[in-house]
C-alpha cells in the first residue's frame, strides 16, 4: 500500500489572532498543533510540520519542520508545496494547525476516494462548503503547484479546480473541522 507524509500547515501569520502564531496557542493546556499532531500522526507514515516562525518550539514536537521556500507568507499554498517538495511519500495529506479536533479517520477517507476515483486530489467536504486544506494528493501535482504559484496564484481552490478532484463527505463529523482562528473562538473552546 502506498504511503502517507502528513503535513500541518502552521506557517500562517495568524492576524486575525492580534498576530501570533496560532499553533502554540495553549488550549486546555496545550499548544492547538500538540491536538493536531496526536490526531494525524497516527493516520500518516511521516509528519513533517511546515512553520515559518519560531521553528525550534514547532521541532521540540519531535517532527522535522520545513518553512516556506516562497517568501512573503503566501500563504497555505506555499506550504502545501514545500510538504510536496519534502515528502518522502506519493501521497501526501495536508491539515492546518489550528483545527484540533480533526477527523481520526479523515486519510483513510479521503485515500478510499483518491483511489476509487482515480483523482489526483481528495478534499473534505461538510454540507455546502469544501475544506481545501484538509485534502490527499499525489505528488505528481507539485509542477501544476508550482506554475500556478510562480503565476501569481495564491487561493487554494483556484489552484485544484484545474486538477482531477474528489470531494469526500464528513458530514457525520461536521464539527471536526472548526478551526480557530480569534481569540474568542480559542476562549470558547477552552469550555
Amino acid at each position: 500500500m502506498t504511503r502517507v507524509t502528513g503535513v500541518i500547515l502552521a506557517g500562517g501569520l495568524g492576524r486575525r489572532m492580534g498576530g501570533v502564531d496560532k499553533g502554540l496557542q495553549p488550549l486546555r493546556g496545550r499548544p492547538m498543533v500538540q491536538w493536531v499532531i496526536e490526531r494525524f500522526a497516527p493516520q500518516v507514515d511521516e509528519l513533517l510540520v511546515n512553520a515559518n516562525q519560531n521553528l525550534d518550539a514547532y521541532a521540540a514536537r519531535g517532527h522535522r519542520v520545513i518553512p516556506d521556500v516562497i517568501g512573503g507568507f503566501a500563504g497555505p499554498l506555499a506550504g502545501v508545496h514545500r510538504g510536496l517538495t519534502e515528502a518522502a511519500h506519493e501521497l501526501v495529506a495536508t491539515v492546518p494547525c489550528d483545527s484540533p479536533f480533526l477527523p481520526t479517520d479523515l486519510v483513510v477517507r479521503l485515500r478510499g476516494a483518491l483511489e476509487s476515483q482515480h483523482a489526483e486530489l481528495a478534499v473534505a467536504r461538510t454540507g455546502g462548503q469544501s475544506h481545501p486544506v484538509f485534502c490527499l494528493c499525489r505528488k505528481s501535482v507539485l509542477a501544476s503547484l508550482t506554475a500556478f504559484l510562480e503565476s501569481g496564484g495564491r487561493k487554494i481552490d483556484a489552484w485544484y479546480s484545474a486538477l482531477n478532484v474528489v470531494e469526500v463527505l464528513f458530514d457525520d463529523q461536521p464539527d471536526a473541522f472548526s478551526n480557530i482562528n480569534t481569540e474568542a473562538e480559542l476562549r470558547s473552546f477552552e469550555r
